[in-house]
Formats: structure tokens, C-alpha cells, sequence
């Protein structure tokens, strides 16, 4: 039996030097000897989860090390000593701080330490149980996902800054206009001064005469005003207004509820669950909880900042400018075809994991708590599917009720007919998936196989009843699949070995049939089908035990 193992020495030292000047903890610790009574002091080193020792601080060349991968460390009492040497030593010696680390792996003898400082003794432990390389790994996913979430926020504020420097040029341009039109007032005031002079050495009853008809056009002109204001409010376009701003405070609402149910599925299931994966015995592997959660953690990121500005927006009512909100939201939720792509798999996968009465027992935990409203995890996992129509829907509300020379009116057009290109996108990239699984499964049903179904340009169309009727035939014994086949390329797609039940009525029918696609399947093509032409192939599978009566 192998008791050593192979290591490159040179890799080992490189270690330990980078243990000397950037390890986790150093410092001098006393090592209990293989004799029970002896105990050596040397200078440790953690660097990850290796722990090096040497024979002092300034030793370049280690004396060994241990991995520490899977170890734990607890504290031990001082072990008994005999009644010898004075007793102010023997206090000093019991006072020292001891503590083992046992190795998971037998044959392994355990690590016994001990310093001088409780303190110290502590920090020791601590750093031993923190040196697994599977907590590194769990903290660079945490850190990986805040960078992402740092550089989507970076995009987020180069837009908005781009965006403010053209709003920051128009007012440079307004503030121009406006002074030209100050000057060219300046210049009318100053040619209207003599007359102004004039006027002061009219007659004082002139004056009573023009301050009462000053008074009466006020008087006149504040009445059409206060008419022209009670018109408009109940013109159409200020109904249409009070409707428009109703459906962005909706609008609001319904995205901090849908922020709501992404912070529960996130810190309610997600974390949770991936804090489970970690543990000794995990009820789930970290890949699953990646296939069912996908990015849902993004997509929460993402809606947290939109809520934002849609709330900065609210504060300054009754001017709601959304439209560059969308432009910033627009170019990052690209980020919903991978969750929408693969919303059946995650739900598969969460279904198989259901089978796990450990995972069944926790995940009943989770949806107890009182966040949840009695919701399963489905339910929150289905919420993103819906996100995007939801958007395309809020949009074409407030369309209907922005007039065409709105400001907003050509910007929110542009962003429907962006929602509803991807939302045209997602569906085809579903549809497809979708198709390639339903063939996949049709495929492993067949016995020897089909190549045809393995051609990613064959659609699934439906399955149904046998097209060959009569009593003698058995939904039971041989229900079939309907595939419609379509191929761009001029090659046959006749399937081999095809089941047709008995009876002979059935079997005249069925080699009409069959002999009518095999003519098809080899025919030069130019009378009988085109380029992009379609057929429509039986498939009957037998779920009975006995064989079909025949093979075509």
C-alpha cells in the first residue's frame, strides 16, 4: 500500500513563499512531537488551504505542510502534567491556548497546537475553518455576480450621462435664443420711451378713464381664461391626460410588486438553496440549483434600478418623462431569452429534484415562510415569463392615450416595436427548443431508432388518433405519433420498418398508403412536391407487449 505521494517540490516552495508574505494568518505556534510530552515551537504560514511550518521566522525553506481541504479544527483542554518543576510554570503551561485539527481522511494523525494567546488561538481556528477551497469558490461566484452587476450599472450611467450632455447642449441653444429675444426687447423698450413720456403729462381724467379700462380688460381677460380652463378640463385631451398618468402609476405598482416576487425568489429560494449545496450532505448540486434559478439573481439586479428611476420619475409629477427610461432598459433585457429559453428545462429539472425527499422537505420549508402567501416555487419562476408582454401591453395602453405630437409619442413607439421584436424572438426560440425536445422523446420511443427525427429542421405538428379506422384496430395497442417532416434538401425521407396492425382490410389501406409516400420519397419531385414541400408520416408504437402483426 502507497503510504507517500508525488509532489512538484518547486510548485511546494513557490507556495510556501507566497504563504510567507500574503498567507491568512502567520505567526509561531508550538507542535506536539510524535513523543505524548514534547512540543516544539515553529513559525506557521496559511496560505488557502495549505498550512506551512518552519523553523523560524526566517527560514526560506518550509519543514512541511498539511492540506487542510475538508479538515476541521476544535479546541482541546490542556493535557494533564505531572506534579514536577515549580508551580508558577505549570499555571504559564495550563493558561496556553490548545487546539486540534483532525484531517477526514484516515491514517491521517491529528495536528496538535497550541500558542500562547486566547486570542491568537481563536483567530487560528477560525482561519482553519475558513481554508476550503470550496468557499473560495462559492465567494468568487458572490463577487463575480456584484461585478456584473457594477459594469451593468457603469453602462447604465454612460448612457445617462451621454444622454444629459445632449440635454445640457439643447439648453445651451435655448439659452441663446432667449438672449437674442432679451436684446431685441431691450431695443423695443428703448424706442418706446418717448412716448411713455408723453403719457405722463396727459390729463388725470384720461388717466381714471385708462386705469378703469385696464381694469376691465384684466377682469375679461381673466374670465376667458378661467373659461378656457374649465373647457379644458373637460376637453378629451385632458381626459386622455388623467388616463395616461393612471397607467403609469399602474405601471409603477406593477413593477414594484414584480421587484417584490424577484427578492423572494432570489433571498427566499435561491441563496438559500445554493447556501444548501454547500453543506456535507446537500440535497441538491450546485448545477441543478444554476439550471432551475438560471439568472434570475441579473434579472432582479436589472428591475431594482429601473423601479429607481421609475420612482425618481413619480417625485417630480406632474412632468412624467419615461421614454429615456426605457432606452436605458431596452438593451439589457436581451438577458430574458436565456430564462425564457430554458424555463421548461428548469422546470424539469426542479421537477426531478422534487424526487429527493430531503430537497421535497427543505423546499416545503422555504415556501412556508409567510413571504411566500402560500406561493410554490413554480409560481415565481414563472413570474419573468410574463414580464415582457406585460411591458409590450402597459405601452400600447399608454399609446392610445398620448397624442401624435407628444414628445414622448415616436420614443415609446420605438421601444414597443423593440419589446415586441424580442418578445417574436423569445417565442421562436421557445418553439424551437421545445420542438427538439418533443422529437428527441419521440425518437427514443422507436426501437431501432430514426435519423430523420434527429434533423433539427423536422417540426413536431400534433398527435392524434389512427388514420386507419375500423374495428379491428386498438388505441390501446398501438396509438401513433403524427410528425410532419420538411426538408429543404432532395433526398428520401421515407422512414424504414414502419408497425401497421392486422386485418386485411387495414393492411390494403396502409400499403396504398405506404406505397404512395415511398413513391413521393423517390419521385424527381418537379409534379409531386417542391423544394420546401411537407409529408406526413404514421408512426405507430406499440405499448403492448406483443409485436405488430406487421412490418412494413
Amino acid at each position: 500500500m502507497q503510504k507517500s505521494v508525488r509532489y512538484n517540490e518547486g510548485h511546494a516552495l513557490h507556495l510556501a513563499f507566497l504563504a510567507r508574505k500574503e498567507g491568512t494568518k502567520r505567526g509561531f505556534l508550538s507542535k506536539r512531537a510524535a513523543e505524548a510530552s514534547r512540543w516544539h515551537e515553529k513559525w506557521f504560514a496559511l496560505y488557502q488551504n495549505v498550512l506551512f511550518y518552519f523553523e523560524g521566522e526566517q527560514s526560506g525553506r518550509p519543514a512541511g505542510m498539511y492540506l487542510l481541504e475538508g479538515c476541521s479544527c476544535e479546541r482541546t483542554p490542556a493535557p494533564p502534567r505531572a506534579g514536577v518543576g515549580p508551580p508558577g510554570a505549570r499555571d504559564a503551561l495550563d493558561k496556553q491556548y490548545y487546539f486540534t485539527v483532525l484531517f477526514g481522511h484516515e491514517g491521517q494523525k491529528p495536528l496538535e497546537l497550541r500558542c500562547e494567546e486566547e486570542q491568537d488561538g481563536k483567530e487560528w481556528m477560525e482561519a482553519i475553518h475558513q481554508a476550503s477551497y470550496a468557499d473560495i469558490l462559492i465567494e468568487r461566484e458572490v463577487l463575480m455576480q456584484k461585478y456584473i452587476h457594477l459594469v451593468q450599472i457603469v453602462e447604465t450611467e454612460k448612457i445617462a450621462a451621454n444622454q444629459l450632455r445632449h440635454q445640457l447642449e439643447d439648453q445651451d441653444t435655448e439659452i441663446e435664443r432667449l438672449k437674442s429675444e432679451i436684446i431685441a426687447l431691450n431695443k423695443t423698450k428703448e424706442r418706446m420711451r418717448p412716448y411713455q413720456s408723453n403719457q405722463e403729462d396727459e390729463d388725470p381724467d384720461i388717466k381714471k378713464i385708462k386705469k378703469v379700462q385696464s381694469f376691465m380688460r384684466g377682469w375679461l381677460c381673466r374670465r376667458k381664461w378661467k373659461t378656457i380652463v374649465q373647457d379644458y378640463i373637460c376637453s378629451p385631451h385632458a381626459e386622455s391626460m388623467r388616463k395616461r398618468n393612471q397607467i403609469v402609476f399602474t405601471m409603477v405598482e406593477a413593477e414594484s410588486e414584480y421587484v417584490h416576487q424577484l427578492y423572494i425568489l432570489v433571498n427566499g429560494f435561491l441563496r438559500p438553496l445554493r447556501m444548501a449545496a454547500s453543506s456535507k450532505k446537500p440535497p441538491i448540486s450546485h448545477d441543478d440549483v444554476s439550471s432551475i434559478f438560471l439568472n434570475s439573481e441579473t434579472i432582479m439586479f436589472l428591475h431594482e434600478i429601473f423601479h429607481q428611476g421609475l420612482k425618481a420619475r413619480i417625485a417630480n409629477w406632474p412632468t412624467l418623462i419615461l421614454a429615456d427610461l426605457f432606452d436605458i432598459l431596452l438593451p439589457m433585457l436581451n438577458i430574458y431569452q436565456e430564462f425564457v429559453r430554458n424555463h421548461q428545462y428548469s422546470l424539469q429539472v426542479l421537477a426531478n429534484c422534487k424526487q429527493n425527499r430531503d430537497f421535497d422537505k427543505l423546499l416545503k420549508q422555504y415556501e412556508a415562510n409567510p413571504a411566500c402567501e402560500g406561493r410554490m416555487l413554480e409560481t415565481f419562476l414563472t413570474y419573468p415569463m410574463f414580464q415582457i408582454p406585460r411591458y409590450i401591453i402597459t405601452l400600447h395602453e399608454l399609446l392610445a392615450h398620448t397624442p401624435h405630437e407628444h414628445v414622448e409619442r415616436k420614443s415609446l413607439e420605438f421601444a414597443k416595436s423593440k419589446l415586441e421584436e424580442l418578445s417574436r424572438i423569445m417565442h421562436d426560440e421557445v418553439s424551437d427548443t421545445e420542438n427538439i425536445r418533443k422529437n428527441l422523446a419521440i425518437e427514443r420511443m422507436i426501437v431501432e431508432g430514426c435519423d430523420i427525427l434527429l434533423d433539427t429542421s423536422q417540426t413536431f405538428i400534433r398527435q392524434g388518433k389512427s388514420l386507419f379506422g375500423g374495428p379491428t384496430v386498438s388505441s390501446d395497442l398501438c396509438p401513433h405519433l403524427y410528425i410532419l417532416y420538411s426538408s429543404k434538401e432532395d433526398r428520401s425521407v421515407w422512414p424504414m420498418r414502419v408497425a401497421v396492425p392486422g386485418g386485411d382490410d387495414i393492411q390494403a389501406k396502409a400499403q396504398e398508403k405506404l406505397a404512395l409516400l415511398k413513391a413521393l420519397s423517390h419521385s424527381g419531385g418537379d409534379n409531386v412536391r417542391s423544394e420546401n414541400s411537407c409529408l406526413l408520416f404514421p408512426f405507430f408504437i406499440s405499448t403492448s407487449g406483443s409485436a405488430p402483426h406487421n412490418m412494413i
